[in-house]
């Protein structure tokens, strides 16, 4: 394949979605022989990306040109990209996440998990937004017609910052969506022969789950199809059915799922047996946009055994992972298990774009058009897309049921005003958006926490030192 095809990694040294891009792109025989431009902001990490990226492109005789960038602003890296995959995220990840969580703590807001809504997800959306601006405005003046894929959270609210204030065409991926198969396996297990590991506790939160879900993945996709919509984190399950014989499965799973032991992801039990659909993130996630876990002395946390991230241990196994990296690209260590790496769709999408072979991907984010029809047009939903020579194709799914619309449509709306209020600066538009979240219930609480919010990451937030004032 001719290099004309330059493929950009912004967040090369990420250690988990930039590291899995990296390997899946150099084994990709379509993408053979393309220009690699590898852009981190951390020289030590730039470097040893660099020097997996050599070995595995020397080992696996992938014929890629590899560069490395520690500026995306070099004028090198974005001159001719066709694709830029971006997996950023503005550091110390793990010091900032427990911040956005204590700040609002201290006025009694207690979220449930703080990454993607809630008080947080405004915060954690702020730093990232600035950065990825950043981004997409040299995009505009460099490689205007490159495609943006997008991984970094808050999705949603990424993917309108770009979509809404930028000429560049983006696309947000996440595999948040094997979360539905892995419940709905669990819940079909003995109608599908579908093994479950012993040690499963749940589809996100719980320590040293990764291995059971990939078992649960690996299975599950192979005998079932899920079509789900909504927001990401926030999508519901539209249809399920056998592969084999195209046999609806739903009725069997709203059945099914209320045998399983209660405490198997307790908060979507309870959402799905007073809503239309199942809901297909997971508790972790699904709580962050519901407004009843808004009273901290209400024991919502505790009956849906909610747990928050743990950040230190987190933090940890984060350097740990960069060890072992740095081990594979120093030839101290074999590379074996980088050859069943997931891509998490950045590859398969590229792929189906550069060889104009149509491609079907499960979920993932783009402006709505009317694939959604009862939700706001323009805004970013998640859907499954088809994909070809053309580019990424939103499939038109209808409209979903009013109450689950709802839910929807006000995390839209709060979603925006955050993203307006981060790119002009409007202090006025973030209180706005503090108020319409269902976490804070109280006018001098949202005043106290913005002030709090932007005088702690006041060098994360340029737009707030200089914007429109109340």
């Amino acid at each position: 394949m001719s290099a004309v095809n330059k493929i950009v990694v912004v967040g090369a040294g990420s250690a988990t979605f930039g590291t899995n891009t990296l390997s899946a792109l150099l084994r990709s025989e379509p993408l053979r022989g393309s220009h690699l431009a590898l852009v981190d902001t951390d020289p030590f990490t730039l470097k040893m990306v660099a020097s997996l990226a050599d070995r595995l492109n020397k080992e696996w005789n992938a014929q890629f040109t590899v560069s490395s960038h520690l500026n995306h602003k070099d004028g090198v890296a974005l001159q001719g990209a066709r694709f830029v995959v971006c997996s950023i995220e503005v550091g110390p990840r793990e010091e900032l996440w427990e911040s956005d969580y204590s700040i609002p703590l201290k006025y009694g807001v207690r979220q449930p998990y703080a990454e993607n809504g809630g008080p947080a997800g405004f915060a954690h959306a702020a730093r990232n937004i600035s950065a990825i601006m950043d981004i997409v405005k040299d995009m505009e003046k460099i490689c205007p017609n490159a495609l943006f894929i997008n991984y970094t959270n808050p999705m949603i609210r990424i993917c309108d910052a770009v979509n809404r204030h930028s000429k560049i065409k983006c696309v947000g991926l996440c595999h948040q969506i094997y979360a539905a198969y892995g419940m709905i396996g669990v819940a079909l297990s003995k109608e599908l022969g579908i093994n479950i590991p012993p040690e499963l506790q749940g589809m996100h939160a719980a320590k040293d789950q990764h291995l059971s879900h990939k078992l649960l993945k690996e299975q599950t996709l192979s005998r079932i199809n899920v079509r789900a919509a909504g927001l990401n984190h926030l999508t519901w399950v539209l249809s399920v059915h056998e592969q084999k014989s195209g046999k609806d499965l739903y009725p069997l799973l709203r059945e099914r799922f209320f045998e399983l032991d209660p405490s198997f992801e307790p908060l979507t039990r309870e959402i799905f047996s007073l809503f239309p659909l199942f809901p297909g993130t997971g508790d972790t996630h699904l709580c962050e946009y519901l407004p009843w876990f808004s009273n901290p002395s209400a024991g919502s946390h505790e009956r849906y055994t909610i747990r928050l991230y743990d950040w230190k241990q987190m933090a940890e196994d984060r350097q740990i992972q960069r060890m072992r990296l740095n081990a594979m690209a120093n030839y101290e260590t074999d590379i074996d298990e980088l050859l069943h790496t997931d891509s998490e769709g950045a590859v398969e999408l590229i792929e189906s774009i550069v060889q104009a072979i149509p491609y079907y991907h499960l979920a993932a984010n783009l402006p709505n058009v009317g694939q959604i029809s009862n939700l706001p047009v323009g805004f970013t939903v998640e859907t499954p897309v088809l994909v070809d020579g053309d580019g990424v194709h939103a499939v038109t799914v209808g409209a979903l049921p009013a109450p689950i619309a709802e839910l929807c449509a006000r995390e839209v709306r709060l979603s925006e005003l955050c993203v307006d209020s981060v790119i002009t600066g409007d202090k006025v538009k973030a209180m706005q958006c503090l108020m319409l979240d269902p976490f804070v219930t109280d006018i001098s609480v949202s005043r106290k926490i913005l002030d709090d919010y932007l005088m702690v990451y006041k060098d994360y937030l340029p737009t707030f030192q200089t914007g429109p004032t109340e």
